[in-house]
């Protein structure tokens, strides 16, 4: 294996070299999917049975299930399934996806492994589908919870839609909220319609155990938090005082916000929350060196279905891309 990038020291990485030399062809990359998808032995993705058996010239539906009488693959029951997209560039999307700390867009994956940049946005948001959902893990704490909005400067807009636009600030973007918890360094982040204190306390009442210590700024919709809460004043320019800071979930929504900048130029509130789980699940799982990230990225795909037409279809949020 290659040696770890920096400040990761115990992480171990993998080259381009060695993950080609992983997937030489198609049925090296079908056997890894087969290995982490079934390693307790094969079973159907349609009813979980283990009754199976393989199907002479079977392709694309090399297996049989005697239970729900079905032909099934390796993709049947995953977030890949009904793709016709080689497995192969399905392993290597993962890995550049995983690997690169600003993800990758659409535009260079398509011209990485020689497919359509539909389709290559088509995969990004199915891989996406391994970190969506919300975790029922909650945090003992110290817990840091902060808020961000992603958007347009106004600076960028025409005068015209600039004119459109009430208030300052934050009006016109989309409110994020998470948050970081010290004790095991894992986020938890989403999109809010937003920042009253009804949605900022059940966001933080969900994750935090009773015991745990909470630190926010001093926005007035944490006031009353009923846990024990420590605030620092950002409104006069006070940004840490003794344990109390929020520094940590500031971090990752820096990284954020360079993807959004640096990688996908603009992202639109319809689907800002799919790139949110992006990095939040990244972050979760950056101790793990990279062939136990691409496994577990894998494994979470397993029960999760995204048809083109439900990725497409409204969901009340603008689909009008907002540059950072």
């Amino acid at each position: 294996m290659s040696k770890s990038a920096l400040g990761k020291a115990h992480r171990e990485g993998i080259s381009l070299l060695e993950l080609f030399a992983m997937f030489p062809d198609e049925a090296t990359a079908t056997k890894w999917f087969e290995d982490i998808f079934w390693s307790e032995g094969r079973k159907c993705g349609k009813c979980q049975s283990k009754k199976t058996s393989t199907v002479k010239s079977g392709k694309p539906m090399p297996y049989w299930c005697t239970n729900c009488r079905s032909y099934f693959s390796v993709r049947t029951g995953t977030a890949i399934a009904r793709s016709n997209v080689p497995l192969r560039k399905w392993a290597i999307a993962i890995y550049l996806c995983l690997t690169s700390l600003k993800s990758v867009s659409s535009m260079k994956l398509h011209r990485d492994l020689g497919v359509s940049q539909p389709t290559a946005w088509f995969m990004l948001h199915r891989i996406r589908e391994a970190w969506s959902g919300e975790s029922e893990d909650t945090f003992s704490g110290p817990i840091e919870v902060d808020e961000t909005y992603v958007g347009g400067k106004r600076s960028n807009m025409s005068k015209s839609k600039r004119s459109e636009l009430e208030g300052r600030g934050a009006v016109g973007k989309t409110a994020v909220v998470g948050a970081k918890d010290r004790a095991t360094k894992q986020v938890r982040a989403k999109v809010v319609e937003c920042t009253d204190k009804p949605t900022l306390q059940s966001f933080v009442l969900g994750l935090a155990e009773m015991d745990a210590v909470v630190y926010t700024d001093d926005a007035t919709a944490y006031k009353g938090l009923p846990r024990e809460h420590e605030a620092v004043k950002h409104s006069v320019g006070e940004y840490v005082r003794m344990m109390a800071h929020t520094n940590g979930v500031e971090s990752f929504w820096s990284m954020l916000k360079r993807a959004h900048k640096g990688t996908f130029h603009k992202i639109s509130p319809k689907h800002l929350n799919r790139y949110v789980q992006e990095f939040a699940g990244k972050h979760n799982v950056r101790e793990l060196g990279t062939l136990n990230q691409m496994r577990d990225t894998v494994l979470r795909l397993v029960g999760r279905n995204l048809l083109r037409i439900d990725l497409i279809a409204d969901n009340g949020l603008s689909s009008m891309a907002r540059s950072q």
